[in-house]
């Protein structure tokens, strides 16, 4: 029996490791059926944020993400991401990018696609979920959820961790966090359907770099209101066609 004993103890372990990850998954699936779920695919999305255009294509697992604005000299600039990489463009002549502006731009553009994807963007094949237990805020009960990456496919910044929080009710992510570039959680408002996909503008509150507060606990420190409001995250003049 002594024997038995930690075998029991390790399938038990299994067990529950394997729950949470379903748990997890089943959580984003709900999340990505009710912000479009099958409206996301071959799609173009355009939308202006800030200075910017982009447009945002994604077909059968390739993906194409333009952004475009102009300088103060009136130069126009265009940014093009794919699978294969980044190029930038200066009145239509291509530049030579070395290994920092390369990052540099790919994360710039990629970071507002990523963001004005999700959750479609949790689906990805390079993302690692585990449920991170139950929440309340704002009066509303959620289901808070950590995301990590797979080296593969996770991009440059694949050891990123962030946080989401789905509403248990309507399954929507109203909630985000994250730590790279600083510490921030994300409230969604202003919701918007265009042609069956669900958007969402942010106010983006900060927090203190220098806190050793795990970002998972963002949602008490909101609740508490200790995070300051930093800036407020709008796309506008949305629009969605479907790749020919």
């Amino acid at each position: 029996m002594l024997r038995i004993a930690p075998l029991i103890c390790i399938l038990f372990v299994v067990i529950i490791s394997c729950q949470q990850q379903h748990d997890a998954q089943s959580i984003i699936k709900k999340a990505i059926d009710v912000h479009g779920g099958v409206a996301y695919e071959n799609k173009r999305i355009e939308f202006d944020f800030r200075t910017f255009h982009l447009v945002l294509e994604q077909q059968g697992g390739r993906f194409r993400y333009v952004r475009t604005h102009r300088d103060s000299s009136g130069t126009l600039i265009e940014e093009v991401l794919t699978n294969n990489g980044i190029t930038r463009s200066l009145n239509g002549k291509r530049q030579v990018l070395d290994t920092a502006q390369t990052k540099k731009y790919s994360n710039a553009v990629n970071s507002v696609a990523y963001f004005v994807l999700l959750p479609h963007k949790l689906s990805d094949q390079a993302v690692l979920a585990d449920y991170a237990g139950e929440s309340q805020i704002d009066g509303q009960k959620y289901h808070k959820v950590r995301v990590r990456f797979r080296a593969e496919g996770g991009g440059t910044d694949y050891q990123d961790t962030f946080f989401y929080w789905f509403n248990q009710q309507t399954h929507t992510m109203d909630y985000l966090a994250y730590s790279e570039g600083g510490p921030r959680f994300r409230k969604a408002i202003n919701p918007q359907t265009v042609d069956g996909i669900r958007f969402q503008d942010y106010i983006n509150y900060k927090g203190d770099a220098d806190d050793t507060t795990s970002i998972g606990n963002y949602d008490r420190r909101y609740e508490a209101r200790q995070l300051p409001e930093l800036s407020r995250i709008e796309q506008k003049n949305i629009r969605v066609t479907v790749i020919p």
